[in-house]
């Protein structure tokens, strides 16, 4: 099961800004983490079970 991307670009974008995350290189893509724990919010799932979709649980509970 894939979960598209829940904020949008520009939204995204707007976050980077804010958060000043724009100046170092990373391994993980951050958007991706920030939709995975909006995505845990929003429907209140366990960590573990986290859609396919997503970054690997362990590393959005890290951040």
């Amino acid at each position: 099961m894939y979960i598209g991307p829940i904020l949008s670009e520009t939204q995204w974008q707007f976050i980077k800004n804010i958060l000043q995350l724009g100046g170092r290189k990373r391994k993980y893509n951050l958007c991706s983490i920030w939709n995975a724990i909006n995505y845990l919010v929003k429907t209140g799932c366990q960590w573990r079970m986290l859609p396919v979709g997503f970054t690997e649980w362990q590393l959005v509970y890290y951040y």
